[in-house]
């Protein structure tokens, strides 16, 4: 199924923790989105994308409320900035899915799709939805470059490239080849870790300097 993006339903049952949690969330919260989150794509689609951004899941107030990655809480404030910055993304960032932001041969997906309880999908459950970040990367023709956030995005990213965690171990601002593809990795860029200092936004930005003399743009 190569160059089909493949997504889980809208009620995917694969992981019945995250299912129950998002049918307490959809009882409560109505008119939020409480569903797996799609990969978001630009408008010329996955055959345009030349860099895949994947975080680690659907912040419950964040993604899950507004159904489209990093869209609704601080993390979107930093990475979308910082898109728009590099020509990776067009528009004015609202925090909403209909403020008319738009992706430049750039996509975002999670290496889990559904919200998980306090931010911390199983190990099991990683594994589970590993298969649509595996149909996500299969389905860009034209990617080179892949930026994971956060070690269990990296982790999962590295499996689905079918490589050795071990032989790619996760650190901010690494480099790894994994031929078609080169893997970039960052502190994940939450709130939490900019608070604390963790991430600053000069890491974050000088990651993504690497990436664009890597793309040349």
């Amino acid at each position: 199924m190569a160059n089909m993006l493949l997504e889980p339903s809208r009620d995917c049952p694969l992981c019945p923790r995250l299912k129950d949690f998002r049918e307490l969330w959809r009882g409560k919260e109505p008119d939020w989105f409480n569903a797996p989150v799609p990969t978001f794509l630009p408008s010329e689609g996955a055959s345009s994308v030349r860099l895949l951004i994947v975080g680690l899941a659907p912040g419950l107030r964040g993604a899950n409320r507004t159904g489209r990655p990093f869209t609704g809480d601080y993390a979107g404030d930093l990475l979308y900035s910082t898109l728009i910055r590099f020509g990776l993304a067009r528009g004015e960032f609202k925090a909403r899915p209909d403020d008319g932001l738009e992706l430049i041969g750039t996509a975002i997906t999670n290496a889990v799709r559904c919200v998980p309880p306090e931010n911390k999908p199983t190990p099991a459950e990683i594994t589970t939805c590993r298969p649509f970040l595996t149909s996500t990367l299969s389905s860009m023709p034209n990617l080179s470059a892949i930026l994971a956030l956060g070690a269990i995005a990296h982790q999962s990213t590295v499996r689905a490239l079918g490589q050795r965690v071990a032989a790619m171990p996760f650190k901010h601002a690494a480099r790894y080849e994994s031929v078609p593809f080169t893997l970039f990795s960052s502190y994940h860029c939450s709130r939490y870790n900019t608070n604390t200092g963790v991430l600053t936004e000069d890491m974050f930005v000088s990651v993504f300097k690497d990436i664009a003399g890597f793309l040349e743009i």
